[in-house]
């Protein structure tokens, strides 16, 4: 059963989804499963392998489901009481601790930009595990020889890629284009995706810009609110090479679940009426 187990946790780090691992770590007296015993659950229910049935496969199932949100590890004890063995009909009378691992993919990486800044950051995102992907409408600067460990290079009109691109809800994207035009495209197209990281370059004088255009086109102010910008963490960085490790130190920051807001809360405009 656990090599069926194993099979779907690779199968799913394959296809790129998250899951969460149970497995009996501890049992004492008389359990339905033994210390090994293992079951993957998936986001939207799916099940392969067993931890013995019953109520208390029930509930780690529930509590699995919520560590893959949470993307946090939990460690469970169950008492199988005269009361668990009533109610299942198994005969039991030990106790067992259950632990919950969430099972996360690589984290891809989509570079929307493939000059300066997309070249250094995809370079040190794939040493820290990032799979990467370079988009860009230039085949000059997007291509095998200058991204050799990117996943997939994409060369194409970035607004025509992004609106036919069904980027997955884990994603990490960074716009880093080479002007104001593509980079309000791209916005535009990424804003009302989720996305597990959406960061947008530029000077706060840029980014205002961008997002008054965008809520004149009828976009909700509520969707930049997730989006951090400028992009990265502010440590003084000037050059290239140090934006690409600011932006990729706020990546690691989201990765781990360390909440760091968008580093610009915007309010559009107030309408000033004439009496």
């Amino acid at each position: 059963m656990n090599q069926e187990v194993f099979a779907a946790v690779a199968d799913a780090l394959e296809r790129g989804e998250s899951a969460a691992l149970v497995t009996i770590v501890s049992a004492t007296g008389s359990t339905p499963q033994r210390v090994g015993a293992k079951m993957l659950v998936f986001a939207d229910g799916r099940i392969v392998g067993t931890i013995g049935g019953g109520c208390y496969e029930n509930d780690a199932f529930w509590k699995a489901r919520d560590a893959i949100v949470q993307r946090k590890p939990l460690l469970l004890r169950y008492e199988l009481s005269d009361d668990f063995a009533q109610e299942t009909g198994l005969i039991c009378g030990g106790q067992m601790d259950v632990y919950i691992e969430p099972i996360e993919p690589s984290p891809e990486l989509y570079i929307i930009g493939a000059g300066h800044v997309g070249f250094h950051l995809a370079r040190i995102a794939n040493e820290v595990g990032f799979r990467v992907h370079v988009a860009d409408d230039r085949e000059k600067f997007a291509n095998a020889e200058r991204f050799p460990h990117a996943a997939e290079i994409i060369v194409d009109d970035i607004p025509s890629w992004l609106a036919r691109a069904n980027l997955p809800p884990h994603s990490y994207v960074v716009i880093v284009t080479r002007g104001h035009t593509n980079d309000l495209e791209a916005l535009r197209a990424l804003a009302p995706r989720e996305l597990r990281y959406l960061g947008l370059i530029g000077s706060r004088a840029k980014v205002a810009r961008i997002y008054d255009a965008l809520t004149a086109g009828q976009m909700s102010a509520d969707l930049f609110e997730r989006v951090h910008a400028p992009i990265g963490l502010d440590i003084g960085a000037v050059t290239p090479q140090e934006i690409a490790v600011s932006i990729l130190a706020e990546l690691i920051a989201v990765k781990h679940g360390k909440t760091h807001p968008a580093a610009m809360k915007w309010n559009p405009p107030q309408l000033v009426r004439e009496t």
